[in-house]
């Protein structure tokens, strides 16, 4: 079952519950029994390798010259 973490909207009590998919919706507080609302947080997000862009095509930091381009510095 996931965990989720809620905030009670009346005495701002931070709590974790694990809920069944199938749950009821409204959820209240352990503390007060006041209606508390649940908190999203960020996905922590982690590359881990040699290099993410390395086999993303990536130019490796040069702009290729198109065939029949004047410009030569």
């Amino acid at each position: 079952m996931p965990l989720y973490e809620y905030h009670c909207l009346n005495c701002s009590t931070t709590f974790d519950l694990r809920r069944r998919f199938d749950d009821r919706s409204v959820v209240t507080c352990p503390k007060c029994h006041g209606k508390a609302r649940r908190l999203f947080s960020p996905v922590a997000l982690l590359f881990k390798g040699s290099g993410f862009y390395t086999t993303d095509n990536r130019n490796n930091g040069s702009n290729p010259k198109e065939p029949g381009d004047a410009s030569h510095s």
